[in-house]
Parts: structure tokens; sequence; C-alpha cells
């Protein structure tokens, strides 16, 4: 019989973390622990973890919705997709920890040559809003540090303070150097992003991740149409959780990627359904983690590795906490490395 923990655990981070939507100093999660009642030695691991003002699951009920899937989780454990269909870092934790117990509670969900530490997986520099030359300095500590692809926060300073830091970078190094991908987390308003998007063309970005709020589909597919730089969804997949709910989306929208984080699509079986759409109506993807602990970024990393895209994942956020759990995860020259233990 399967018997089930949870122990909260909240994430500081190092430096707040600005984005458009507010800046961030701490995160909740819930570490969740499954276990056969037989062999209580051997346990697997998984983590709900949320977003404030943004994950599905940030209600004020989510620690006693937690405490009743661990308390029935032998009875969960065959329909907890269905069930759990609208707590998707709730199911995220569930399929991981459950994953973990199958293997043996080492962690080592999908063995690769990642997880022997033979091969990295390119991720981008995550560059926080901030003063500009808080964000220069960010940037300068990424260059140092080998990464090839930042991602910078937009949306919160004035634009053109913003525009100013992107074209410092582009005039030092050209695309074929340094991939430049931005994120506005729905900061700009339908009539403002045409010419946002036009502008950030000029640099050469490669990509902006949710120019405009999330819900806006004719706009959003207005903007997907015309646009002379690639647009990511990224909040716009939340909530949006039946296959046929996926495809409507794709096929009103058309985007040029999704951006897929585990923690508010429910999971890797919920991701693959994104993956399978996209690819059927020739969208782009990637992998990004949703500021999780090392438990998560561990499941996701590993998963990640397995559907072999070549694109910068956005996998490198698990050094921006000061008090994150130990993992055998390292970022060298711009890529996650896993080293074997």
């Amino acid at each position: 019989m399967l018997k089930a923990e949870l122990k909260p655990y909240k994430l500081i981070f190092k430096k707040p973390g600005g984005t458009s939507r507010g800046v961030l100093t701490e995160k909740p999660s819930w570490f969740i622990t499954v276990y056969d009642s037989s062999l209580p030695a051997v346990k697997g691991v998984g983590e709900c973890s949320l977003i404030p003002n943004l994950s599905p699951d940030d209600l004020p009920g989510i620690e006693e919705k937690i405490a009743f899937v661990c308390e029935n989780i032998d009875t969960l454990q065959e329909d907890y997709h269905e069930t759990l269909i609208r707590w998707p870092a709730l199911r995220f934790s569930v399929e991981t920890a459950l994953m973990d117990l199958k293997t043996g509670g080492k962690r080592l969900l999908y063995p690769s040559s990642f997880t022997r530490g033979e091969v990295g997986i390119p991720i981008n520099g995550l560059i926080w809003m901030g003063g500009v030359e808080d964000m220069l300095r960010q940037i300068e500590d990424k260059l140092s540090s080998g990464f090839s692809c930042l991602k910078l926060k937009i949306g919160a300073l004035d634009f053109e303070a913003e525009f100013t830091v992107l074209q410092q970078l582009r005039n030092r190094f050209s695309k074929d150097y340094l991939e430049l991908r931005v994120d506005a987390n729905g900061a700009f308003s339908p009539s403002q992003a045409p010419n946002v998007l036009e502008r950030l063309a000029r640099l050469d970005v490669h990509s902006i991740e949710q120019p405009i709020k999330a819900g806006q589909w004719q706009e959003m597919a207005r903007l997907c149409e015309s646009t002379p730089i690639p647009i990511a969804l990224d909040e716009e997949l939340i909530g949006v959780n039946t296959l046929e709910e996926k495809k409507k989306l794709a096929a009103t929208i058309r985007p040029q990627y999704l951006i897929l984080k585990p923690s508010l699509t429910g999971g890797f079986k919920a991701s693959r359904e994104w993956i399978e759409v996209a690819e059927k109506n020739n969208i782009g993807w990637w992998v990004t983690s949703a500021l999780e602990s090392n438990i998560g970024l561990n499941a996701i990393a590993q998963w990640t590795f397995t559907l072999n895209n070549p694109m910068p994942q956005g996998l490198g956020t698990g050094q921006v906490f000061s008090n994150n759990v130990s993992a055998p995860l390292f970022i060298k020259n711009g890529y996650l490395w896993r080293s074997a233990r």
C-alpha cells in the first residue's frame, strides 16, 4: 500500500527577481514523499512548486489539497492525471514522486548520458528586470560564465531603457555569437505590441515570450500572423488542460513557439501532449523550469534531455535561491550538467 508525506519548503531568492508582474523575494514549495508501506526505506520525491499570482494551484486551500492527495495516494495513483487536471504543480509532483519510487528512489528518473555526466544541456542565461546598471551587471556575469544565449525579462522598466540595454548588447555581439530572447510576461497592450516587435526585430532578437496578456486569443493570433520576430506562448498555456483545448489554441493562435513548464502545464505527460500538438502544427518549442528547487529541476532536466531538442532550454534557475536543496546539478559554459553519483 502506498503512503505519502508532505514537507513545506519556502525558497528564498538570493536577490529579488523582477518581472512585469512584480518582484519575487520568496516562493512556496512542498516536497511530496511517496513510499510503499512494505518497503518504507525506498522513497520517491516530487515537488509542488508555486509561483505566486501565476500558478493555478496558488489557491487558499492548496495545503489542504496536498494533504488530501497524500492521505489518498494509494487510490489516486491510478487516475491522478484526471483527478488533478486543474492542479498542474500538484499533478507534476505526484507524477515525479511515483516515477522516482518506481526507479528506486534515487532521483534518477531517466538514465542517460546526461545523468552519467557525459553530456550537458544548452541553456539560456536569465536576466531579471531591474535598473539598467543592475541588468548590465547581470549580463556581464552571464557572458563571462560562457553563455551564448540570454533571456531578458522586459516590460517593467521604461521600454526605451530596456531597448537601450538590448541595443548595447547587439552592438557588441552579432546574432551569430549571442542569441537574445526576451520575455514580456504580458506587459504590452495589443496596440503597443506591434511597435515593440518591429523595434526588437531590428536587433535580431530571437523571440519574445508572451508580448500581451494571456486570454486574448484573437489579438495574439493577429500578432503571430504578422510579427517580424517569432512569438512564444508561455502564460497562454496555463489552464489549457485537455487535448482538445490544446489543439484549439494551437489552431487559433498559430504561434511560432510554445514554452513548456511542467509545473504549470501539469507534468511530463501533459507536456508531451503539447509537444505532439506543436509538431503537428509546425510550431517550435522548448522547456523551461518554473523556479522549482533542485528537486523539481533535476526531474525536468532529465526529462528534457530525452526530448533531443538542440535549442537552448530554460533550465538555469536553480542558482537563484539562497537555500536550495543539494543536487548534482551545476552550470558550466552555458550548459546545465549533472554529475554522476
